[in-house]
Formats: structure tokens, C-alpha cells, sequence
């Protein structure tokens, strides 16, 4: 069967591009507006409402700004390079791809990580996919991203990496 690509049911199909972004959950923003609705409520009833709704609008607008930023790291794999957050490294570089679960995710980011390592890590997203740099010169010995779909990112990498895409 050399040369023939076995598909199983159930995994993605292997392409060479995968783009998210690491955006905060609905639940932040749904808690982080409580918040501002607290202090709203706090500021109404000791101040004028010129400076309840002054300070709540500075709030509200310090707030989105947060959340914005946290959650603007963008993860990507395109034109034969991977890019997670402000870092990129070209596929040629990249070796063992492995996607994990929660458990092995903690496990990686926790007890068993490397000082060295590259990590782009969201609380909010418990999956991710670990990646060996085979380049002497890189400092870090793997790179460690959160992800939404740690297979189909795993399955771009192993593409841009050659090191197979029907792993």
C-alpha cells in the first residue's frame, strides 16, 4: 500500500493549514460584565450619575481592552510555517508533533516542562498540541500551544514538517 493515504474514520483529513484564534471564552465576558455592572450599581449609589457612568465607561472600556488582547494570539499554519502568537518557525525545524488532552496538557505545562520551552498557553483551553524544534540554534526544545483543535493543528504541522501526514 505504499503511497496510498489509509484515512480512519473519525480523524481529520491532513492539510497544511489550520488558523484560530485564542479569544476569550462567552463566559468571561458574560462574568466580566457582571463585574462592571457591580461597580455600576456600587458608583450609582454613592457618587453623581455623571461619575457612576463616567467611571463605569472607563471600566466597561478597560474591560474589552483586556479581553481583546488576551485573547488575540492567533495560532496558524500556512506557507510551510507555523505561527503561534508573536513566534514563527519554519516547518523544516519541526519534529515530533503530538496532540494532548487536558491531563497530559497540565502534565507538560506543569511538573514535566522545560524551562526553555516556547509556551502559548490559555487557562480557557485545556487541549494542545506539544512540537519538537530539530533546529540546533533554537533555545527551545519544544514549543507547547493551547488550541481549540489540537488534532487538525497537529495534522497541519506533521504536513508543513514532513514528517507524515497519516499518523
Amino acid at each position: 500500500m505504499d503511497g496510498w493515504l489509509v484515512r480512519v474514520p473519525g480523524t481529520p483529513t491532513p492539510t497544511a493549514s489550520h488558523s484560530e484564534r485564542l479569544s476569550v471564552p462567552l463566559r468571561w465576558w458574560v462574568q466580566g460584565t457582571m463585574l462592571v455592572a457591580t461597580f455600576w450599581l456600587a458608583f450609582v449609589v454613592a457618587t453623581p450619575g455623571v461619575v457612576a457612568w463616567s467611571a463605569t465607561a472607563v471600566l466597561l472600556l478597560i474591560m474589552v481592552g483586556l479581553f481583546l488582547a488576551y485573547g488575540s494570539p492567533r495560532v496558524e499554519v500556512a506557507d510551510g510555517w507555523l505561527r503561534a502568537g508573536r513566534a514563527r518557525i519554519a516547518g523544516e525545524f519541526l519534529g515530533e508533533v503530538a496532540p494532548l488532552d487536558a491531563a497530559e496538557t497540565r502534565r507538560v505545562a506543569g511538573p514535566d516542562a522545560d524551562v526553555r520551552a516556547y509556551l502559548l498557553l490559555r487557562p480557557y483551553l485545556k487541549r494542545s498540541v506539544r512540537v519538537t524544534v530539530r533546529d540546533d540554534r533554537d533555545p527551545a526544545p519544544y514549543w507547547l500551544v493551547s488550541t481549540r483543535h489540537p488534532d487538525h493543528l497537529a495534522a497541519a504541522i506533521r504536513v508543513i514538517s514532513g514528517s507524515g501526514a497519516s499518523r
